[in-house]
């Protein structure tokens, strides 16, 4: 939502009307609204990737219904390419992947003026070949999903973590801002402003530096206020259990029974001997003889930001709104960052040792890993709910899970904690039907709920 604002205050700041309908908007909801404002042009954003799906109902619905204005996309799961392969062949009409805010109002002017025709030349051109590179990656043959099981990483069971030191679920009512300002990342936090640049060398970039500057002042200023006046309040849940793993799946063993976390695992045929991994590879099997450990966590910093968001929008002060926003959401991250040191350290302890500085954090510099639902390595979002249930995530955070699964208030982190010191994230990219039906039984789907939320990593057209 940071970026589509920015994206709205640039093109009112040129004389543009924009009608923000907020998000998790229906589609028939911004077609209706688009017929009744007579609006010129439509843009969709997009957080995670079930958003990519929208997109797709959009146009086809924009295309159904008559509309002939131009679609814009963007943010941050968009990309040309899902742009030229998904959306734009479903509308007729013109659809542009716009890359980021400073490009909104050039591609809008151009669209509405002379420019249009020369545009859309250069994007049909542009949508053409990547079309073509598309289609010729997914030429690539992937192994089946027997193979891809067969060249799985063997766990190095002598170096699974030891026993956590408190099992079950912890919950942190209202976390200390002042100790989460310390973890913060803020070469992200400039990124969402489209200021490209490793904090902190961006504050003295001799092209930005001077605007870097008085955003950190800024930023600073508000982090004091946020403190000091509590705008913003931090819960946050995480659980310690023993787990194994059972060929593709993580199984949790709680008081309540077993639960279970399906994974997906590479297809594509990889070089050197390199091997296809799954998250649950980094879990001792059940068979080992091994007691291996797992984790979850939710965190949120957002709690309390929506009405002061509103009052600052309200009062004509966007600036001050994006700001807000932008911080809530670092905050939510050093939360995720500080309660992971705190586990492996002191709640799980199996790297009790460890001291690492904020900058070795951000790289990542310690052992084990913290997988998303929803991220590379585990695509699928609908793991979530499991994390939801196995922490009664709602009652004791306030943070909800909406239908696509995205999170509320979007200042929330959640995940997994894995401790195997090879643990490590990957890309788990195409997957094939081979594989699409054995998640789906392992989910208790049937294949078409399982190529929905898999759509973005199908190897294959469900619809041949």
């Amino acid at each position: 939502d940071i970026g589509k604002n920015i994206v709205g205050v640039v093109l009112q700041c040129n004389n543009y009307e924009v009608i923000d309908l907020g998000v998790m908007v229906p589609p028939q909801k911004i077609l209706d609204t688009a017929r009744e404002v007579g609006a010129d042009l439509i843009g969709l954003s997009g957080l995670i990737t079930p958003s990519l799906d929208e997109m797709v109902t959009v146009a086809g619905e924009m295309a159904r219904q008559g509309f002939e204005i131009p679609l814009l996309i963007g943010g941050a799961t968009t990309s040309r390419a899902h742009t030229a392969v998904k959306v734009a062949p479903r509308y007729q009409h013109p659809v542009i992947w716009v890359k980021d805010a400073s490009r909104s109002v050039p591609v809008a002017s151009r669209l509405l003026g002379e420019g249009k025709a020369a545009l859309l030349a250069e994007v049909q051109a542009d949508y053409d070949a990547l079309r073509e590179r598309h289609a010729a990656k997914h030429d690539r043959p992937l192994i089946s999903l027997a193979e891809a099981r067969r060249r799985a990483p063997e766990l190095d069971l002598a170096a699974v973590a030891p026993g956590p030191r408190m099992l079950g679920v912890q919950v942190l009512a209202d976390y200390d801002l002042a100790e989460l300002r310390d973890f913060i990342d803020w070469t992200p936090f400039f990124a969402s402003w489209e200021m490209k640049g490793r904090f902190p060398d961006i504050l003295n970039n001799p092209a930005s530096g001077e605007a870097a500057r008085k955003l950190f002042e800024d930023a600073q200023a508000m982090l004091d206020r946020i403190i000091a006046e509590r705008w913003l309040t931090a819960r946050g849940v995480f659980g310690l259990w023993p787990a194994h793993a059972d060929g593709d799946d993580i199984v949790v063993h709680t008081e309540a029974g077993e639960v279970r976390l399906p994974q997906l695992r590479q297809q594509g045929e990889h070089r050197d001997g390199v091997p296809n991994k799954a998250l649950s590879d980094f879990v001792a099997p059940g068979h080992a003889g091994v007691v291996d450990h797992v984790g979850a966590f939710a965190v949120t910093a957002g709690l309390g930001g929506a009405d002061r968001i509103k009052a600052f929008k309200d009062n004509l002060d966007d600036y001050s709104a994006i700001l807000l926003e932008a911080l809530a959401d670092r905050l939510a991250e050093a939360f995720a960052e500080r309660l992971h040191q705190r586990v492996r350290t002191e709640f799980w302890g199996y790297a009790e040792a460890e001291d690492l500085d904020n900058d070795a954090l951000i790289k990542e510099q310690y052992s084990g890993i913290r997988p998303a639902p929803g991220y590379p390595a585990c695509p699928e979002h609908t793991n979530k709910t499991v994390i939801w249930d196995l922490l009664d995530v709602q009652a004791q955070t306030g943070i909800e899970l909406t239908e696509s699964m995205a999170m509320w208030p979007g200042a929330s982190v959640s995940g997994l904690y894995l401790g195997h010191p090879d643990a490590q994230y990957f890309v788990v990219g195409r997957v094939d039907r081979d594989q699409v039906n054995d998640y789906a039984e392992r989910k208790g789907w049937d294949v078409p709920t399982a190529e929905r939320w898999l759509a973005p990593n199908l190897a294959y057209n469900p619809d041949d």
